[in-house]
């Protein structure tokens, strides 16, 4: 069978992946998403909205330093001065595209602040449903776009390559298993992040990691592995996917507390509750680890009625009988967002020739070893222009096709057994706090799964899983998200990145 042939290849259907096929117009694209355009992808659930500098009182460079202090050290310096330099255009171009960003009284934006930033530079959308505006608006696009092919309901398989090791297209499996090539000699892996590796997650529950396994498997240079940011405030409720209780709450004044209304965040740090989240995310663990339970009190919030500004939050809040404008929102830390991922530069640009990265997949080196938040939807934007700017200065490239059969085994899904043990294993073992000892079972598990599971997809999310426990491992100190109980200070001799790739992991084990 003969490979369709396109001038790239995107996989995922969440904001990154949608607006890097539109950038990429008028060249053939093929869209991969593994569910419908926009739908179970953690841009869709973004509540805090998107960070630039676009107030008068703000600047790029107040908004890069905020980047670089909110890192623990490890910010490219240059990466972050640039995404804040480009925030303001990305905003203008994708309000252009349709988004209806929130506007204050006159005709500018309604900012608002989260932890972290000096400013009052968090644009919104709909109050607290600013995800879900852009990937509306986005989605709308994309489906008018007469370049892009969507292929909606196909899991990307394997990264293929020539034999110069450069990308020639991508192996794609329907449902039911049939294995189809696509050709090109592009391929951009915008494939969200690996929340739902964890027992306690705010991402969708498919959100394994899918990204990093294929780059991996291609060669790619992984970095920063071992830092997963946890949400301080993820609704604690019997649900999974936890609702997320937006940083904006906490940005507008509510506090943390203990059950006899004690508030928490007293004595850990100067700006209390808008503090970084691993700050906030340790303190919470801790507590509940010592059997307390911990709420956010948001019931002397001002302005408007709650409802109408945080319409999201309420509404979560009240499917569980929780009235925020009453009674303090019960929360518990939630794996939420990972800094690391497939290395690239900066213009998304991989060490496998060809392939590109960007969204939470990628590792762009803004984000050090804590995200500042509301970079993460900016960096979705921000991105996709540049990679698209690249691949045009680079075509044509020579194309290698990729011959496949029509066929191949139809996927074995992994057991629900399978999946709550591996989450359980990454919640206990490589989650908010860590030490050697539950690192070492953590990863001697997953490791049986990765090589044991008839499943695939565990396969690959254990490979991924093991990936982080490794690079956690490997760095004996704490700082920023990754936090060691047996090495609980920040070294100056780990103040570097980390780097690796598969075949790397694989050789050190060997011989460990």
């Amino acid at each position: 069978m003969s490979a369709r042939s396109y001038d790239a290849i995107v996989v995922g259907g969440g904001l990154a992946g949608m607006l890097t096929a539109l950038e990429l117009g008028p060249r053939r694209v093929a869209l991969v998403s593994y569910a419908l355009l926009g739908e179970s992808t953690s841009s869709a659930w973004a509540q805090g909205g998107i960070a630039a500098a676009v107030g008068d009182d703000d600047t790029p460079a107040l908004h890069a330093a905020d980047t670089v202090a909110a890192g623990a050290g490890l910010v490219e310096k240059r990466v972050a001065a640039r995404l804040a330099a480009d925030a303001p255009h990305a905003i203008a171009r994708i309000a252009a595209r349709g988004v209806r960003f929130d506007r204050d009284g006159g005709f500018g934006y309604a900012l608002g602040r989260e932890g972290a930033h000096s400013r009052r530079r968090i644009l919104r959308a709909g109050g607290d449903a600013t995800g879900a505006e852009l990937v509306r608006a986005i989605a709308l696009a994309v489906r008018s776009a007469a370049h892009v092919t969507l292929i909606e309901g196909a899991q990307a398989r394997n990264v293929l390559l020539d034999a110069a090791g450069a990308v020639a297209g991508l192996e794609v499996r329907l449902f039911g298993g049939t294995a189809v090539p696509l050709s090109a000699p592009n391929v951009v892996l915008a494939t969200g992040g690996l929340g739902g590796l964890y027992r306690f997650t705010t991402n969708p529950t498919s959100s394994r990691g899918s990204g990093i396994a294929l780059a991996a498997r291609a060669g790619a240079r992984l970095a920063d592995m071992e830092f997963v940011q946890f949400h301080p405030t993820a609704l604690d409720v019997p649900a999974d996917p936890l609702p997320l209780v937006t940083e904006a709450l906490r940005g507008e004044g509510a506090v943390l507390v203990d059950a006899r209304g004690t508030r928490v965040m007293d004595g850990v740090d100067p700006k209390r509750e808008l503090a970084s989240r691993d700050v906030v995310a340790r303190r919470v663990f801790a507590l509940r680890r010592a059997g307390e339970r911990v709420y956010l009190d948001a019931r002397d919030i001002g302005g408007e009625p709650f409802a109408e500004r945080f319409p999201t939050v309420f509404a979560a809040c009240m499917r569980f009988g929780i009235d925020p404008r009453i009674t303090p929102i019960p929360i518990v830390p939630a794996a939420h967002y990972h800094m690391g991922g497939i290395a690239v530069d900066l213009d998304g640009r991989t060490s496998v020739p060809g392939l590109y990265a960007c969204g939470e997949a990628a590792a762009t080196g803004v984000h050090g070893a804590n995200r500042l938040a509301s970079n993460s939807l900016l960096e979705s934007v921000v991105y996709p222009e540049r990679i698209a700017r690249d691949i045009a200065a680079a075509l044509p490239r020579m194309r290698a096709r990729a011959e496949l059969g029509d066929e191949a085994p139809a996927p074995v899904a992994g057991s629900s057994a399978e999946w709550a043990e591996l989450r359980d294993v990454m919640y206990a073992g490589v989650g908010v706090e860590r030490d050697e000892t539950g690192l070492s079972a953590a990863l001697e598990r997953l490791e049986r799964f990765a090589g044991e599971s008839p499943s695939e997809d565990v396969r690959d999310a254990a490979t991924v899983g093991s990936l982080i426990a490794r690079a956690a491992l490997r760095r004996r100190e704490t700082r920023g998200s990754h936090a060691r109980t047996d090495y609980p200070q920040e070294l100056a001799s780990e103040r570097h990145r980390s780097f690796s790739t598969l075949a790397e992991l694989a050789r050190a084990a060997q011989t460990a």
